[in-house]
């Protein structure tokens, strides 16, 4: 025989209001979870391809150096002023490759831009004569799309 109590009764349209409280709350918490996980991945997918960017940059920045340097020892001075500025366009379109070409001690290689390029002309040590200073400055440009701008500069002494 089960005995019925009307001691409980009006407490149970309570109960089924504290479950639909939880419910809720629970949803409300997810979904602040959710967002900053949401928020998180996208903070590190801009992180990836700025650090990608960058390293494009420093990777072309280097082979700017080089071709520079190609440049500059298949160029005649006998015939031709000194080269003293290469502006490249990468194959992507997304970077601008500004290069500056200094020389030091040219006077005495000789050639027709001797003096007038060079940097310093009295070094008292052969060994220093014909030495260039290349500085490489890669940005990006418009057709990169990116929030912050990727600019990269490098300075090489080298020899011709």
């Amino acid at each position: 025989m089960q005995r019925k109590s009307n001691i409980l009764s009006p407490y149970v349209p309570f109960k089924k209001g504290i479950a639909m409280l939880i419910a809720i709350a629970f949803l409300l918490i997810t979904a602040v979870l959710m967002a900053i996980m949401v928020n998180m991945t996208a903070q590190t997918t801009k992180r990836t391809a700025d650090i990608y960017l960058q390293e494009q940059a420093q990777l072309l920045a280097k082979s700017a150096t080089e071709f520079v340097l190609l440049a500059i020892s298949g160029h005649n001075r006998d015939v031709n002023s000194c080269l003293t500025k290469i502006n490249i366009v990468s194959p992507t379109g997304n970077f601008d490759i500004n290069t500056t070409i200094r020389y030091i001690g040219l006077s005495s290689l000789g050639g027709s831009c001797s003096g007038a390029n060079s940097l310093i002309d009295s070094i008292s040590t052969p060994e220093s004569n014909g030495t260039i200073l290349i500085d490489t400055y890669v940005t990006t440009t418009a057709l990169a799309r990116v929030t912050e701008p990727v600019r990269f500069h490098r300075r090489t002494m080298q020899k011709p």
